[in-house]
């Protein structure tokens, strides 16, 4: 009998103890071997051991791991100027995960406010089926009453909306209201996309009132969707976006990127950060960079989504009674399931293949950046059968 795990007991893990990874295929201790298409919940952009993502992190280990912000860090000024030269920014601030670079766009954005003599400017509003991280702040962004249950007051200052209404949103500005934050595409919440006309709308609405607009790019950005960033495909830019997950490929990345103008209020000694942007982080950021920014990367993401997606299509027209509509952009995809989505996942394991559930009853599935043709094809294979093994119509 094993010995109870000394871990909190915060997860439901599913029974598998992974040992290595190569590409899209994550073996476990027994040698077993799974198509992996959680990718570590969009983390994995560049799959498992990715040979220049580990040249560049052994080479710079061989060198110095850590020197804290003191001192200059050639690599996050590296890393800082392409991400600028790529998109809207103008400055970056490096940490270690989403929920830190969300913490700093909450911060910039209302230090931006108090910097132009509105101190009372701090109301963020978000939208409900958000989900921003688990710190105090970034769980009271999101709204959910099942992350902040049990965690005292709510942390002031947020003010959650219904998904997808401007009118709503209209009638929330008000004078202490500093930013709006929103995710161009839930993950979490079930791979719901915000409709373009309305990422346009809001950013307008911001224009109007000299409010900022924070975009949460964690799960959507460094080339997920088939654009560096998803907001790109509403023609629209952001003042503040948090990024992390795929941009260290697996490596603890994140950032909060900015204009000059939102961060004119981060000024020395408002904010830090003891890891963040460390040396060995920016080894593994800047390699990431160098795949994703190659010419024709992204283009290339474009074009598997497309295939991959009519192979999905495919499969929700032959087994309506399991799988309702497919979701998403790029490799950001759902399957909003008529089944239950954790049966569905289940039925997959079985089929030696991973993805992650999200709400809305809904599978996500977030293979590699870099998959190939005969993987989607795997893959596609692997989800015919899960799905055929839990239709009542199936022969």
């Amino acid at each position: 009998m094993n010995a109870p795990s000394p871990l909190f007991n915060t997860y439901n893990r599913a029974p598998i103890a992974v040992d290595r990874g190569e590409g899209v295929w994550l073996y476990d201790t027994a040698g077993r071997k799974y198509l992996d298409f959680g990718g570590g919940i969009a983390v994995n952009a560049l799959g498992h051991a990715h040979p220049h993502l580990v040249e560049a992190v052994k080479s710079q280990a061989e060198k110095l791991w850590h020197t804290s912000n003191l001192y200059e860090v050639p690599g996050q000024k590296r890393a800082a100027e392409r991400l600028c030269n790529a998109s809207f920014a103008d400055r970056v601030f490096f940490t270690n995960s989403g929920a830190e670079a969300l913490e700093c766009a909450i911060k910039t954005a209302r230090r931006y406010h108090y910097s132009k003599g509105n101190p009372e400017r701090i109301r963020i509003l978000t939208f409900e089926g958000a989900f921003h991280g688990r710190t105090l702040a970034t769980i009271a962004a999101g709204g959910q009453e099942k992350y902040l249950e049990g965690f005292g007051p709510k942390v002031e200052g947020f003010d959650q909306l219904p998904f997808g209404d401007l009118e709503a949103l209209k009638s929330a500005m008000a004078h202490d209201v500093a930013a709006i934050l929103i995710e161009p595409i839930q993950g979490e919440g079930g791979v719901r996309s915000v409709p373009v006309q309305h990422l346009k709308d809001i950013r307008a609405l911001c224009d109007e009132n000299d409010v900022l607009l924070i975009l949460d790019e964690v799960q959507t950005g460094i080339g997920r969707t088939g654009h560096l960033f998803a907001h790109e495909l509403a023609g629209i830019e952001p003042d503040i976006l948090a990024s992390a997950k795929a941009l260290g490929g697996g490596f603890p990345v994140g950032a909060c990127l900015a204009t000059e103008e939102a961060a004119s209020g981060m000024v020395p000694g408002v904010h830090g950060t003891t890891y963040g942007g460390n040396p060995l982080a920016m080894a593994a950021c800047n390699a990431v960079l160098d795949v994703v920014l190659e010419d024709g990367f992204l283009d290339a993401v474009k074009q598997k989504s497309l295939r991959f997606k009519q192979g999905l299509a495919s499969l929700t027209d032959r087994f309506p009674d399991i799988i309702e509509e497919v979701r998403g952009e790029g490799l950001l995809l759902g399957l909003k399931c008529k089944v239950n989505n954790l049966e569905f996942v289940k039925a997959l394991i079985d089929q030696d293949m991973l993805t992650v559930p999200a709400g809305s009853n809904v599978v996500r599935i977030l293979p590699p950046l870099n998959i190939t043709d005969e993987e989607i094809s795997d893959g596609l294979a692997r989800l015919e059968r899960a799905a055929q093994s839990l239709s009542p119509k199936a022969p």
